[in-house]
């Protein structure tokens, strides 16, 4: 490479992917082969537009590969044609939520979902957020003693507030979701569903954790969490007298974005080809498997684990109560000295502030695809426990 800059810092990134221990639950590690599409001729074309219906020649192959990818995103979720349309263009997750806004809820009209805090997502509706500039949330929460969705209280806000749109989808709550239950409320309080499956989709693919799809009017997904795509985002919608996909449609072209990423659009492609293989469902299990080893052996070692467990690849653990005295914030720069990679995280009901909270989220899907099992899981609770609790006692000294 030419550039001796950039091909150092490729050799420094490279180098530091490789000796740390990832914990990180919105990351993953990419295919070979989705690395090398990332790369390719695509990465030249301008396509704006969608397939038939470009403004620029030369898009035959283009028009091709979209389609490509949109049956495989189906394909994957079990999903027909007839049934639901799904774009593959948004470029990322916060952009698509932003387009399934724009199009289906009205400006300034109420958006429902889980508060920030409480393992939700800023473009949930949060203050920070151009989702809570553009529209107004009305924030839902998790019980704060079994740190589980009530959905009854859910059921109540929304039933006083009547929102637009009930988002559904977390970035940091462990357990099951019951879509049904959320589908009921959207439907008595006429709601559209709007799932934001991002940590989940690779999980659902698998066949791990329960499909939203026979609830959900909308579900947008990252696909480079569980899912082990490149970073991107599918917005599915059904297709009914609504006309939901068409509006979305319009919302991300031409409404949000120009040209779509055609060499993102074929890496996307390339996963998905690899989340329809038969190894991928072994692979979600195990991530579920090493996240329950993971959390359990925590709990074993003395650590509160939010929720007391999970039920999918990730977890929050509670660094700062119960007199362990160490923040989210420290846990995680000292967690990374000893070579093991989180983000501080904040928990239910959490007094201190988001820049340095009182948890820790932990993810076992990178590990998993870089081959760990559960007795792997066990020695990196011991390491995360080691790390934690000589830092502790160093800091009372």
């Amino acid at each position: 490479m030419k550039d001796k800059e950039i091909s150092r810092l490729l050799g420094l990134e490279k180098a530091r992917q490789k000796k740390v221990i990832n914990l990180i639950a919105s990351e993953n590690y990419v295919s070979s082969d989705v690395r090398f599409t990332l790369a390719s001729e695509f990465v030249n074309k301008y396509a704006e537009g969608y397939p038939g219906k470009r403004y620029y020649g030369g898009n035959e192959y283009v028009d091709e590969l979209e389609t490509l990818c949109m049956n495989r995103a189906r394909s994957v979720f079990g999903l027909s044609e007839s049934e639901w349309g799904v774009n593959v263009q948004a470029l990322s997750g916060s952009p698509a939520n932003v387009a399934v806004y724009t199009a289906l809820v009205p400006y300034r009209e109420k958006i429902m979902g889980l508060s920030l805090d409480h393992g939700g997502h800023l473009t949930h509706g949060h203050a920070v957020s151009v989702t809570g500039k553009w529209w107004k949330q009305i924030p839902f929460f998790v019980d704060l003693v079994t740190e589980r969705l009530h959905y009854e209280a859910i059921r109540q806000i929304a039933l006083k507030e009547k929102p637009a749109l009930i988002v559904v989808g977390f970035t940091a709550y462990s357990r099951v979701v019951d879509w049904k239950k959320i589908r009921e409320i959207a439907t008595e309080v006429g709601a559209l569903m709007h799932v934001d499956m991002s940590h989940l989709a690779g999980l659902v693919a698998g066949g791990v954790y329960p499909s939203p799809f026979a609830y959900a009017d909308t579900v947008m997904t990252t696909t480079h969490k569980t899912l082990r795509g490149p970073r991107s985002a599918l917005i599915f919608s059904r297709k009914d007298e609504r006309k939901l996909n068409e509006k979305i449609d319009k919302a991300v072209f031409p409404g949000l974005q120009g040209g779509p990423h055609i060499n993102q659009i074929a890496a996307v492609a390339v996963a998905l080809q690899e989340a329809l293989e038969p190894f991928f469902k072994s692979y979600a299990k195990q991530v579920i498997r090493n996240a329950e080893i993971l959390a359990k052996e925590l709990s074993s070692l003395g650590w509160r684990i939010v929720s007391g467990g999970t039920d999918s690849h990730l977890f929050l653990l509670d660094t700062w109560r119960e007199g362990k005295g160490i923040s989210g914030g420290e846990a995680s720069d000292v967690l990374e000295k000893a070579g093991i990679i989180v983000n501080k995280n904040t928990i239910p009901g959490d007094t201190r502030s988001p820049k340095d909270p009182s948890g820790i989220r932990i993810g076992a899907a990178a590990e998993t695809t870089r081959g760990k099992k559960e007795k792997d899981m066990k020695i990196i609770a011991r390491k995360i426990d080691e790390a934690l609790k000589k830092a502790m006692a160093s800091k009372n000294a």
